[in-house]
């Protein structure tokens, strides 16, 4: 599995950009090698001119990077990520749902455990909800050649519904007392959910 790109957007206002942009991006080629690549529009914890476009690099990463001069896109902010232990060459982005995107801030020196924490949590918490993890991704970036003092992480995760989100925060679920202990390695977290409108 390679890196992904991961494309902030700001589009025009507007259900009519939004449905113009979403149907460029189902006429790209982004998904050559499986269903690992879309368009997020924004739900809770977004400004409602946000979007979020994932692709693999390479063939995928191409046609993303022409999408970002569509006419509808006012900004764009590009990430390169890293996959940790998913997705896998078996992963696929279901329809329906939401996508619930989460970044988490973590020293360097704690990654590993955080990884490792998260791994032995998600069978728990996949068996109990109508939830599947869908990446958990590292950035891949560096300023000037020299490696950031904190690294982030870009957790993207698909739930049933909202309703469905808020079950899986029950504190008594092996899950969630595994998802505790990575509470101290996290130096800050945010979250947004999402709607998969493409391709």
């Amino acid at each position: 599995m390679g890196d992904f790109d991961y494309a902030m957007l700001t589009l025009d206002r507007g259900a009519a950009a939004r449905r113009a942009f979403a149907e460029r991006v189902s006429a790209a080629e982004l998904t050559a090698s499986g269903r690992r690549a879309g368009l997020f529009a924004p739900q809770l914890g977004w400004e409602a001119s946000e979007a979020a476009l994932l692709a693999e690099q390479g063939g995928g990463g191409q046609a993303l990077r022409g999408l970002l001069h569509a006419p509808e896109v006012n900004d764009c902010l590009l990430h390169a990520l890293r996959p940790t232990i998913r997705p896998t060459d078996e992963s696929a982005l279901a329809p329906g749902g939401i996508y619930v995107h989460r970044w988490f801030e973590v020293e360097p020196s704690s990654t590993a455990e955080f990884i490792e924490l998260s791994a032995r949590a998600w069978p728990d918490f996949e068996r109990r909800f109508d939830a599947r993890i869908f990446g958990l991704f590292e950035l891949a970036s560096e300023w000037d050649g020299i490696p950031p003092l904190t690294r982030h992480l870009l957790l993207i995760t698909r739930y049933g519904d909202h309703a469905v989100w808020e079950a899986s925060r029950d504190p008594t679920t092996e899950a969630m007392q595994i998802f505790a202990r990575r509470a101290p390695l996290t130096l800050s977290t945010r979250a947004a959910s999402s709607l998969l409108i493409a391709p």
